[in-house]
């Protein structure tokens, strides 16, 4: 991304976000922008931080763990957030290097992270991931199984903040949202992380307070 794009994304992302928000008769600063930043390495991640950008979500704690120890030094005040999958043998990583984890899906899962945090002195924000779509070949904990995957996370004293989606791919994402919402309700928790590139201002229109945008920020991915 050439680096004077970087402002412009970014203000065009944040414009369409509070639209979406007053839409809904929220507040634009009730929904927190994650840029996806998997993939791109420190040179593409570098003008959206000059551009005012502090929060950002990797997949994968390796790629993760390479780029952004220096680029945190750079620039304090940075919030780094977990969206991918993440194997229970790498929670003690992950608690050490993101502030908020947002695919907790199983006990396995619930309790290597509360051993890491206990271990570590840090508490990084859950979110636990619904499988809202019932789709096999994605992470999540069925519908079905999440009052009992919360109730154990609340056992184990994780910080839960909500909940997470990915809902299914050419087919509209509202209902999907709205499930989230409710589910949400339902089981006490504020924190709903929706919406990606395609769909973030719907998301926000239904209650997102974490949106997870990539290709509108940084193009096509790498």
């Amino acid at each position: 991304m050439p680096i004077d794009d970087a402002p412009r994304r970014l203000a065009e992302v944040n414009a369409a976000i509070a639209r979406a928000a007053r839409l809904a008769s929220r507040s634009p600063e009730s929904v927190t922008l994650i840029a996806v930043s998997k993939t791109h390495d420190a040179d593409a991640i570098r003008p959206l931080i000059a551009a005012g950008q502090r929060v950002f979500g990797e997949n994968r704690v390796q790629e993760a763990a390479a780029k952004w120890p220096a680029l945190r030094d750079e620039t304090p005040g940075i919030s780094l957030h977990l969206i991918g999958q993440l194997q229970s043998n790498k929670a003690d990583e992950a608690v050490a290097l993101f502030d908020a984890i947002h695919a907790v899906d199983r006990l396995s899962l619930v309790s290597a992270l509360a051993r890491a945090m206990d271990k570590a002195g840090r508490r990084p924000d859950c979110f636990v991931q619904v499988n809202i779509g019932d789709e096999p070949q994605k992470g999540g904990c069925p519908v079905a199984d999440l009052p009992a995957l919360l109730a154990e996370a609340r056992a184990a004293e994780l910080p839960l903040a909500g909940l997470m989606c990915v809902p299914p791919q050419g087919v509209e994402p509202a209902p999907y949202f709205a499930l989230l919402a409710k589910l949400a309700r339902d089981h006490g928790l504020a924190g709903l992380s929706m919406g990606m590139s395609s769909d973030f201002e719907t998301a926000v229109t239904i209650g997102a307070t974490q949106v997870r945008v990539g290709s509108a920020l940084f193009g096509a991915r790498a």
